[in-house]
């Protein structure tokens, strides 16, 4: 199987994509490349030092043990010829040769947005992306971010949250000993439990190196019809995703923010520059041509609720409310009040975020 032999040359080499299309060019197949001598290497004018890694290398790797090692750890290894390979993805320029995926890829009825932003996110912009992200349930829609502290990981959580699948795209492996950062590690097994996916172009154990990011950046967009970048400072590496997303012809979706935030300098460049503005989910909704059905958002006062029940799911239909917000709009007695909610919560119709944030399960 050729794609054993691919895998050991992303062992041996991990991310040389120009070099794994010079080999498979001019060998036809992975494996004759894998199995050539010297000469033959250099006649595929591969760079100087990806040769002398590769000649090095090989002598240490045993491709039937490598792979035997993905089956081990139940990872799937998909090549652009596999009917499994997200048809999306094969659009864009320079398209990962093989994919490593744990979990569920997402299907021909389901649209992926990819959700961007800084690492050193601000309460403006996590309350932000919460608010989007909560108003995309029910529409088939899959989050796709990158498992970086700040907005990526608050994207992926919101997701779960909203009962929302999430795909994080990895610039390392997707094992649990590589997976970066590994705080994060616990996030990544409930995207799993879920039925999200990590999915990666690095082979199992590939560590994080700073120029695997932009690479994992340009499939986080691939794999989506639009990208929204929340917050990002004027040279964050989101940005680097919105670039990726124009050259790949998906939509750019930029938060704005205020003009003396650096966090939003970013952001508010990327409006100047023809980004749609996104101040609710409806505004990607409407871009992307998806029918927007107000039910989706609402919970409907006509299945024997009450009317003090009945105003508390009008109010949190709109948005997740804090617990004092709530009880001021709703205007109910306090003991009343806690009472309902107590009972709207074991019913499994809203849910509490650390007791204080409520919202529509």
């Amino acid at each position: 199987m050729d794609l054993k032999f691919l895998n050991a040359f992303n062992i041996a080499v991990p991310g040389a994509w120009s070099s794994f299309e010079k080999l498979n060019n001019y060998f036809g197949n992975f494996e004759k490349a894998w199995d050539a001598n010297e000469a033959k290497l250099k006649n595929a004018l591969l760079e100087k030092e990806t040769l002398e890694q590769i000649i090095e290398m090989r002598s240490k790797i045993n491709p039937e043990k490598e792979w035997q090692k993905l089956e081990n750890e139940n990872i799937l290894m998909i090549d652009k010829n596999n009917v499994k390979y997200p048809a999306i993805l094969k659009q864009i320029p320079q398209p990962p040769h093989a994919l490593y995926i744990r979990g569920i890829l997402p299907q021909s009825d389901e649209l992926c947005i990819g959700v961007v932003g800084s690492r050193k996110c601000t309460s403006y912009g996590k309350q932000s992306c919460e608010k989007i992200i909560s108003g995309l349930f029910n529409y088939n829609i899959i989050i796709v971010s990158g498992l970086a502290l700040g907005i990526d990981s608050i994207a992926h959580q919101s997701a779960l949250d909203n009962g929302i699948k999430t795909i994080a795209i990895l610039g390392t492996g997707i094992d649990n000993k590589t997976i970066y950062p590994a705080q994060n590690l616990n996030l990544a097994k409930n995207i799993l439990k879920n039925n999200g996916a990590l999915i990666s172009e690095f082979a199992p154990q590939t560590p994080a190196m700073p120029y695997h990011f932009p690479m994992r950046n340009r499939i986080i967009s691939g794999l989506s019809k639009g990208v929204l970048v929340v917050e990002a400072g004027e040279k964050s590496g989101s940005l680097i995703t919105a670039t990726c997303a124009l050259e790949q012809n998906r939509e750019v979706f930029a938060m704005p923010g205020q003009i003396f935030s650096e966090n939003s300098s970013g952001t508010n460049n990327l409006i100047k520059q023809g980004a749609k503005i996104v101040t609710s989910a409806k505004d990607i909704l409407e871009e992307l041509n998806i029918e927007i059905n107000d039910e989706n958002n609402k919970v409907s006062t006509k299945k024997n609720f009450s009317e003090e029940e009945s105003k508390i799911l009008n109010l949190l239909s709109r948005e997740p409310c804090e617990l004092d917000e709530l009880l001021k709009s709703a205007n109910i007695p306090a003991n009343r009040f806690n009472s309902i909610l107590t009972m709207l919560e074991i019913k499994g119709i809203i849910r509490s975020q650390n007791g204080k944030v409520f919202k529509i399960k």
